[in-house]
This record gives structure tokens, sequence and C-alpha cells, in this order.
């Protein structure tokens, strides 16, 4: 093996941990949420600030990551970033008042999301001829670090540990990114327009060119808020089941999720991105639908598994498919359509909350069912009009 395919390995598993570093830290506070709550004496209206205030700097992060990636290096940006997030929580273990912990908190996911945004526009850069499997296996790794972090977490409670320590440990897992990505050898991932306009004969639709963006960003943001609707409402919509059974059919889709990942690493290599990417998408929607509209307990359970298999590879794959279009921006690529992400994961879970309150749940269940529709349009948009661009700039170089 020669020293610069070691060294790419390297820089994989160093995202790798990444991704399950960010998938450990999405459900680390909400796992800590009792602990937290009682030691503050802050209620779960209080914590839901917090978790809008994570969310709205989630979307300024991964926005704004990507722009500071093509200014000052992928390097530079990532240790950084990784750096805030592990000192945030730290700070957030130490905090004496509820305050310094909401700010504390909310750092944490700033860090995050330029972590996540980044490193998905580094595969990107490294992968160039296998985006869609390369994607895909690692954000199963996001999965992975959701997947582990509830159950050691909610053991190490259970015998009295204090959530401050958790946090802190952490920290310092966090914090092992940061030499690695401070040290590892990467594309820059940096962008000026003059280095722009010596390719603009070879790149086909540039980031100047906003529709395909656009609506990759609308996609991305509608097929999160299908997941996330799913992710946050299932038990409650099992409600007439026992709580094992409702719990049983969220761990279902989210295996579904990391199966479907793990699966397309190889599979999605085979066909043309955005025919899979529909594919998938419109086979996740009639699964979810009809996991609600069945009456068997098992075929719900089935077809839940089944819409989290085919939900696996639409963000991934809208990711790579982004790459394809916008071969030198993969930076503010990656970061505005994570940010595309953070925004329908904002909007529409709130949306099914107070949907559930006037006409009911399934209706609102129905609705993360009928997005996949949005979604698929604003795919077959971005493809139409990046083929227009396409056309366009072949015919102005005969």
């Amino acid at each position: 093996m020669s020293a610069d395919s070691r060294s790419s390995r390297r820089l994989q598993y160093t995202g790798y941990y990444s991704f399950v570093v960010l998938g450990w830290q999405t459900v680390l506070f909400p796992s800590l949420i009792r602990s937290i709550e009682a030691d503050f004496h802050q209620s779960d209206a209080a914590f839901g600030l917090l978790y809008l205030a994570k969310a709205i700097l989630y979307v300024v992060g991964a926005f704004a990551g990507g722009y500071l990636v093509e200014r000052l290096g992928r390097r530079l940006v990532l240790s950084s970033s990784a750096g805030l997030s592990a000192v945030a929580l730290l700070i957030a273990a130490v905090a004496p008042t509820w305050l310094p912990f909401v700010c504390a908190a909310a750092l944490v996911t700033l860090g995050a999301a330029v972590i996540d945004g980044g490193v998905n526009g580094l595969f990107l850069d490294l992968f160039r001829n296998a985006r869609g499997g390369a994607l895909n296996f690692l954000h199963l790794f996001f999965g992975v670090g959701a997947l582990l972090a509830p159950l050691p977490i909610g053991l190490l409670v259970s015998d009295g540990a204090s959530w401050r320590l958790i946090l802190a440990g952490s920290g310092i897992g966090t914090g092992m990114m940061v030499p690695f990505l401070a040290m590892r050898a990467m594309p820059s991932g940096r962008w000026s327009a003059a280095t722009d306009n010596v390719d603009a004969g070879n790149d086909v639709g540039q980031m100047t060119r906003l529709a395909p963006f656009l609506a990759l960003s609308a996609a991305i943001g509608f097929y999160v808020a299908a997941e996330i609707g799913v992710s946050s409402w299932v038990v409650r919509l099992l409600s007439d089941q026992s709580v094992t059974t409702a719990t049983a059919a969220l761990s279902v889709f989210w295996l579904g999720l990391a199966a479907g990942r793990l699966g397309s690493r190889w599979f999605a290599e085979m066909f043309d991105y955005t025919s899979f990417t529909v594919g998938s998408m419109l086979v996740a929607s009639f699964s979810l639908a009809a996991a609600v509209l069945l009456p068997s307990l098992p075929l719900k359970l089935l077809c839940f598994g089944l819409s989290g298999f085919f939900f696996g590879p639409v963000y991934p794959m809208i990711m790579a498919i982004g790459g394809e279009i916008y071969p030198t921006r993969l930076a503010a690529l990656s970061g505005g359509l994570t940010a595309g992400a953070a925004i329908g994961a904002i909007v529409y879970p709130p949306v099914m909350g107070f949907t559930a309150a006037r006409v009911g749940l399934r209706t609102g269940m129905l609705g993360a069912a009928a997005i996949g529709l949005p979604c698929v349009a604003c795919l077959l948009f971005a493809r139409s009009v990046a083929r227009r661009f396409e056309a366009a700039s072949a015919a102005s170089h005969e």
C-alpha cells in the first residue's frame, strides 16, 4: 500500500470517527434531560428553548462553515470546530447555572454543524468517482453513534453517575478529533473566483447558477423533515400499544436506515444517482404511508423498517448529486445542503405536533409520507436544470 493510500485511509477513519461523535452528540442531551432539568430546576419548556437555540445555530454553523472552508481551508476550520465543540462540552459539564449551560450547549452544536458539513465536503472531494457509496458508508457511522449512546448513558445515570461526568467524557472524546483533523493532509477545499473562472469551460452549473442548489437544498430539507418527523413521533403514534412495542418500531426504523446506507455503499454506484434517489424516496414514502394505514401490527413494524431502509440513502445521495453538479464548490455545497437539512428538521416535527392536537397524529404522519413528492419534484428539477446548463456550456465551446 502506498503512502498516499495509507494517508487517505487514515483520513477516512478520521471522518468515520467524527460521524460517530456527531451521532453520539445528537442523543447526548436528550438522554440526560431528566438529570439536567432536576439539577438546574428547569422545565420541559426551558429545554425546548435550548433545543430551538441549538437548531438555529446548527443552520448558521453549517452554512457559514462551508464558506469558511473555502477561505481558510479544511484542516483549520474542521480542527477548530472540533476544539470548539469539545471545549463547549467541558464548559457545560462545569456550568454552575442554567444560562452558561445553555450557551455552552448551543456552542457544542455550532461546532458540530461545521464538522457535519465539512466532513461531507471532504468525502465529496476524496471520492470523486464513487461519491454515492462513500457518503452512504460515512453516514452509517452517524447512526452507529446515535444507536450506541442512549444505553450506556442510561446505565451510567441509573448507577448514580453524574451527568456532568458524562458530558466531560463526551468532551474528551470529541477533543480526540482535533489532532487527527489538524495533522492529516487533506484536500484544502479552498476556492476563489479567479480559480473557478479558469476552469469554467469544464465545470457545469457553478454555484453562481443557484437553481439546482436551491432545489437540492429544498429536497434535502423535505427529506429530513420526513425522517425526523417519523423519529420524533412514531412512539406517540403507537400509543395504543405497549411502550416496548412503540419503541421497537422506532428501533426498527433506525435499523432500517443503517441497513439502507450500508447496502447503498455498493448499490448506489450501479445506477444514475438521481434515479436511485428518486426511487428510494418514493418507496420509502409509500412504505411509511402503509405503516400508518395498515391495521396489522406486524405489517406496521415491517413497513416502518422498509421506510427506514429506503430513507437511508436519500440524504447522502442528495449530497452526491450536488457534488456532480458543483464539482468546484464542494465545501460551500455541503455546508449549504447541511443547513437546508437542519431547516427541515426545525420546521416539520413541530407542525406534526400541532396537527396531532387538531386532526390527529395519523394525519401528520401521512403528511411526512406525502413530503416525498415535493422532494422528488425538486430532485428532478435540479437534474433538468443542470442538464440544460451542461448542454448550453457544451454548445458555447463548440
